[in-house]
Parts: structure tokens; C-alpha cells; sequence
């Protein structure tokens, strides 16, 4: 089936001391990078982190509200886009701040920063989400920055080849426990020599570094066969992992910067994506405001700065390349705009389109294909 060129775009936002009332959603035609038809597609509160299922019925969002947080399931009309509210839940931690799915589809996985636990929901029939079936708290030595690194914070969470990863930004480290996708249960890795498999350990970063989101390629048929790169936040830089045969990573291999050596300001990194070549890697700055590119070395996986370029606004929490590779929208949540950039095939590089629009409070896309 070809790839879609239009599609909806789900945008979740702020709505405590913001203008925002909860997820909008616009239109991208990837044809020829027009973005339309801002709209409210469902009323939510502090609707940090959407994400649409990989069947587009449904769409759910982590509700950012301290102890009271929720995630919520809504139905989406393909016609409108317009959402309706199935079911909210408890997210049995605090400050929910990153949602994705297991590769069947059943299961939301949830990582609370504050309480630095992670939640398994299992997702029924009809989209809404069930009893929890895992909730783990993160364990581990804390890093040196006394404010940012005061207990464990999960900031991102994903499960791949059974297993489920979740960077810490608190403990310096990936986390890995064993998924069971019949039960969406989580539990420690096996012992060393368990199966002649060797155990995947978690995956330490220097202290201080903060890890925040991480971006991982699977290329098979590249020497490499998969890279895993982590977003340091509080140090501002990507750190670069190997695969090994059995399907663990080793390192820290390479780790690269962020930020120029002249930049003294502060900053904060923010989002890291790779382009659906597989040829680059996106990452944003907050404080520098803008976007890094990076060339990834088809046999090593190793990174090489290709530019930085300003994002147009404050604050780009996050961004986001549409399925087909051709533009990357930069949200900037301070100055309320989604700014849009044209994906050089070639080389990675960004060149502004011109199309930009205003959203209130804008930190996460999602998209949706249309039919």
C-alpha cells in the first residue's frame, strides 16, 4: 500500500497558565507542506504527550497534573479528527510525561517523571484502557546535579525484542526489565549464562548527563545493525550505544555535543529522532533554541555534525519529522508556533519553508494517516 501523503496532526499542549484548552490537531499535506485548519479536536487538561494507535482508532494522552495525573483514551473520528473521550485512569505516579506502545499493540506503556515509575495499561477491544497490569519504580544511585538528579525520573519508555527500556534522567542510566506481551507484566532481566543469552544490563551514562529521550536504529542489513542514541539533557549532548549479537548494547561508545563552543547560555536539550532513512539524527535545544543535525555513518553508526539551525521560536520541547521525511515541525512551546522544515534528502539539511502556525503551548505531534 503506498504511504499516505495527507495526514492529521495531533498537537498535545499545556493548559495550566496557557491559553490552551487541551489536543488540537491541523492538517499536513505532505505533497506540498501546507499545514492547515488548527482546530481544539479534544477538551483535556495539561494534555503533555499524545500519541495516535498504530490502528488510528484511538489516541491517548498523559495528563500532566502532579499528584492528581491521569492518561485518557479517546475514539477518533477519521472524518473530523475531532476526539471523544473513552475512559481516564489513574496514572499511579506523578507527572506522566511519555507514552508508547508494545509491539503488539495491546499494551500502553507510561513512564511517570516525578515518581520515576513506569505503568503497563492494557488497551481492551474498544480503545479503553484497562487495570494496570506491571507498575515499576526505578532503582538506582542518583546523579550529581542535587536539583535535577534527586531521585529516579522516568522520561521515556519504550519495548523492543521483549524488552522495555526506560531512560532515567534522575539515575544516569537506561533501564531494561523483561516485557511478557501475553501479560504485559515487567520483570528483572535474566541471570548471566540464563539460556546462553547474555542478560542486557542497564545502560550507564556519565554521571550528570541526564538522559532524557533516546533514539534507536534498526538497519539489519547495515554492519551495524542497530544504534541506540541518548539525549543527554542536563549536559547537552548524544551518546552513541552498539548493538552486540545477541541483542544487548555496549558502550558509551561516541558522544557528541550539542551546543557550539561559543554558546555560554543555558540550555536544556530536549527531543532526538531519526530521520526514517535511518541516514540522520535530529536533536533540539532549549536555551539555544535550535535544531542539530547529525550524518549517521552507514557502517559504524558513528555521528557526524552536519548544522544547527535556529528553530524560529522559544523552547522546542519537542519536534517532529512527518512518516514520509520530507519536513520536520518544530514545536516551540514559549512562542506558540509549529515552524516547518524541509528535509534535504541528500544531506539532512534544514531549510525553513515559510509555513509556520500558531498553537498555544505546542510540545508534542502525532500523526495520523488518512486514508
Amino acid at each position: 500500500m503506498p504511504a499516505s501523503k495527507h495526514y492529521i496532526a495531533y498537537v498535545g499542549t499545556y493548559t495550566t497558565k496557557t491559553e490552551s484548552k487541551g489536543i488540537y490537531s491541523f492538517r499536513l499535506d505532505t505533497t506540498d507542506g501546507k499545514m492547515t485548519s488548527l482546530e481544539l479536536a479534544g477538551a483535556a487538561k495539561d494534555p503533555s504527550w499524545v500519541v495516535v494507535h498504530p490502528s488510528g482508532r484511538y489516541l491517548y494522552a498523559a495528563n500532566e497534573m502532579g499528584d492528581g495525573s491521569t492518561v485518557s483514551a479517546f475514539s477518533i473520528d477519521r472524518a473530523s479528527g475531532k476526539l471523544t473521550l473513552l475512559n481516564a485512569t489513574p496514572a499511579l505516579g506523578k507527572d506522566p510525561c511519555h507514552l508508547s506502545f508494545d509491539h503488539t499493540g495491546k499494551f500502553l506503556l507510561v513512564a511517570n517523571y516525578t515518581s520515576g515509575n513506569v505503568v503497563v495499561f492494557p488497551i481492551g477491544a474498544d480503545g479503553k484502557l484497562g487495570e494496570h497490569t506491571a507498575a515499576v519504580t526505578n532503582v538506582g544511585k542518583t546523579g550529581p546535579d542535587e536539583k535535577r538528579q534527586d531521585g529516579p525520573h522516568a522520561h521515556w519508555v519504550r519495548e523492543l525484542w521483549g524488552m522495555v527500556f526506560v531512560a532515567d534522567l534522575g539515575l544516569d542510566r537506561i533501564l531494561v526489565y523483561k516485557f511478557d506481551s501475553s501479560k504485559g507484566t515487567l520483570g528483572a532481566m535474566p541471570d548471566a549464562g540464563a539460556k546462553n543469552v547474555r542478560p542486557q544490563h542497564p545502560i550507564t551514562l556519565s554521571p550528570g548527563t541526564g538522559p532524557r529521550h533516546v533514539a534507536i536504529s534498526e538497519k539489519p542489513n547495515q554492519d551495524f545493525a542497530v544504534n541506540m542514541y541518548v539525549l543527554g539533557e542536563l549536559d547537552s549532548t548524544v551518546t552513541a550505544f552498539s548493538a552486540t549479537k545477541e541483542g544487548t548494547f555496549d558502550g558509551p561508545g561516541q558522544t557528541v555535543p550539542m551546543l557550539p563552543k561559543s554558546f555560554s547560555g543555558r540550555n536544556d536539550a530536549a527531543e532526538i529522532e531519526l530521520h526514517p532513512s535511518g541516514k540522520f539524527l535530529y536533536a533540539s535545544n532549549r536555551g539555544h533554541d535550535s535544531l542539530v543535525v547529525y550524518a549517521i555513518d552507514a557502517k559504524t553508526g558513528k555521528l557526524t555534525e552536519v548544522e544547527d539551525v535556529p528553530t524560529g521560536g522559544k523552547e522546542p520541547r519537542h519536534f517532529a519529522i512527518d512518516p514520509s521525511g520530507q519536513f520536520l515541525l518544530a514545536e516551540n512551546q514559549n512562542t506558540n508556533s509549529i515552524v516547518e522544515f524541509r528535509i534535504d534528502q541528500a544531506t539532512g539539511k534544514l531549510k525553513p519553508t515559510g509555513e509556520t502556525l500558531t498553537a498555544p503551548s505546542p510540545i508534542c505531534i502525532s500523526f495520523l494517516p488518512m486514508q
